[in-house]
């Protein structure tokens, strides 16, 4: 991630997520606060996303649109509880952003199944690759 305005569409993109139930759980906030850490984005600037409507980008590279993917099936999961409409959000994010919807069903599938929502990278990414072969 280069420019600070892809930074922004990123958190913006988490934040609409992490309200699409109605409601911002804090460990949904704590959540997206520690990503706009890694990314430099200071607390000010952070609070004024959750004021602002920023059309959302799509990420130019596959790689980029699965770590989008799966840091909100993160997000979808770190308040403990699981939503239809964050599940029917999310592959809805994931087609749109051209994502293989097989590939993201397997995913969210074992997330859900894992006791910390928690799979690793080269099973995350393994599944996406599945579909170039």
């Amino acid at each position: 991630m280069n420019t600070h305005e892809e930074k922004i569409n990123l958190l913006s993109e988490m934040i609409e997520f992490s309200v699409i139930d109605g409601r911002l759980h804090e460990r949904e906030y704590q959540f997206v606060w520690i990503v706009a850490q890694e990314l430099g984005i200071d607390k000010d600037e952070f609070n004024d996303l959750f004021h602002q409507e920023l059309p959302t980008k799509v990420a130019k590279t596959e790689f980029e649109r699965i770590q989008q993917f799966y840091r909100l099936a993160l997000l979808m999961h770190c308040d403990g509880v699981l939503h239809q409409k964050e599940e029917e959000a999310i592959r809805q994010i994931a087609i749109n952003t051209g994502l293989n919807p097989s590939a993201t069903n397997r995913v969210l599938k074992l997330m859900k199944a894992s006791p910390n929502a928690m799979i690793s990278a080269e099973t995350l990414l393994g599944y996406f690759q599945e579909q170039h072969n």
